[in-house]
């Protein structure tokens, strides 16, 4: 029992530091996008993410979970089934429907928000897609198989080519923001390349008709409540710009990043907080002890936001090497949504506290109603107070109004 609790921490603690590492290289990315681009280029990266982030819940279909159900289980089929089917009609799928957005990239210029002159960035799109998709199933199975180095190297291997790539094509080829997708795409080729080893072991061309009937049956009703978690996260990027244009979707971008300080605050808590709460879930005095957790959650993190709500704006003014700041000064103008991203951040991890009931409890079958309110509430919400602002207020106080779409995180994300 010990052995699997030390097991499971070192673990936890791999992957937590991946994350963090991973997001901490990316974040030192947005100082050197907001110097290099304007704040409607910056936009546009923002836009095309977003609809990449919506359009992953249909390449995968929600097999990631499939996989990981019936693998660890072996309800039906072989080990090696288990594996290779899921990813074979990942793999399938993506295909066709990234083949769908190659060919039709031009079509698709108005569903993406962007001019016709950006119809190329549609493409690097429609390939990161497809390889940032087939990845998830092998992922699973370093994750499934208490494989946590391999996971984090691998996944560390791919920010870190991306980051390089960035500042290599823009500051030495003088690439504009398609060297943001390009720099994406070609981490996403080596890393599938990096993860290929665990499919060549696992290939087997046999028809279960049972466990595909099975995988789809499990996995396609994750569908739903994937769109809502997107729609909870990125739904945003896409209203803003419907209602107003590619620069002040720069700048809000921008600006949301610095949410970063109390994410990863929110993160660390998380990894530790999962394992934890689930190994003293009998303990008798278990409420005691999770209340307790709660108390000194909110009391750090209060302080925490406290502290970046009054120093935020030296801290993003402050001068950094090479004469960066840490966002450009062409941005600054929407600092005033830092604070409420910062307590938005900082409610969702109360949430991320009481979910431990609803895993306890085994009330999982609420989580979609939860996701699908927050989303509707989040729709809802941007186009009534952006609307509202928009008419009512200058630019500047436009701004602050973006900082209410931290219901990206309050709705339950």
């Amino acid at each position: 029992m010990i052995d699997k609790i030390k097991s499971l921490s070192k673990d936890t603690l791999i992957y937590g530091a991946n994350t963090i590492i991973g997001r901490f290289l990316n974040f030192f990315l947005i100082p050197f996008y907001t110097h290099k681009f304007l704040p409607a280029e910056f936009g546009i990266v923002a836009i095309l993410y977003s609809y990449i982030a919506i359009l992953n819940v249909f390449f995968s279909i929600g097999l990631e979970s499939g996989y990981m159900k019936f693998a660890s289980t072996q309800e039906t089929g072989t080990k090696i089934q288990n594996l290779f089917y899921p990813f074979i009609i990942v793999f399938l799928n993506s295909l066709f429907l990234s083949a769908l957005i190659f060919i039709f990239d031009i079509e698709l210029t108005g569903v993406f928000q962007i001019d016709e002159k950006y119809t190329y960035l549609i493409k690097y799109s429609a390939l990161i897609l497809l390889f940032d998709t087939i990845v998830l199933i092998p992922f699973a199975y370093l994750r499934l198989n208490n494989k946590a180095k391999s996971f984090a190297g691998i996944k560390i291997t791919n920010i870190v080519i991306n980051v390089i790539l960035n500042f290599v094509l823009i500051s030495y080829f003088n690439y504009g923001i398609e060297a943001v997708f390009i720099s994406n795409l070609v981490a996403s080729v080596i890393t599938f390349l990096m993860i290929t080893p665990v499919l060549f072991k696992n290939i087997d061309f046999s028809f279960n008709k049972s466990l595909v009937s099975e995988l789809l049956r499990f996995s396609i009703p994750y569908i739903p409540a994937g769109i809502a978690a997107n729609i909870v996260q990125i739904i945003d990027r896409p209203i803003l710009k419907y209602l107003t244009d590619d620069k002040t979707v720069g700048i809000y971008q921008a600006n949301y990043r610095l949410g970063i300080f109390m994410m990863l605050v929110v993160s660390m808590f998380e990894f530790a907080w999962r394992p934890f709460f689930l190994n003293n879930a009998k303990d008798p005095n278990a409420k005691k002890i999770f209340s307790k957790v709660l108390t000194l959650f909110i009391i750090v993190s209060s302080l925490i936001f406290l502290v970046l709500t009054v120093f935020i704006e030296d801290i993003v003014k402050m001068d950094l090497p090479f004469g960066y700041n840490l966002i450009g000064k062409a941005y600054w103008a929407g600092l005033s949504i830092v604070p409420v991203i910062l307590f938005a951040y900082l409610l969702n991890g109360m949430y991320v506290n009481f979910m431990a009931g609803i895993y306890i409890e085994k009330k999982t079958k609420y989580l979609p109603l939860i996701t699908g309110l927050g989303a509707v509430i989040n729709v809802v919400a941007n186009f009534i107070l952006i609307t509202i602002l928009l008419h009512g207020s200058s630019y500047s106080n436009t701004l602050k109004l973006f900082s209410y779409d931290a219901w990206n995180i309050l709705c339950f994300e």
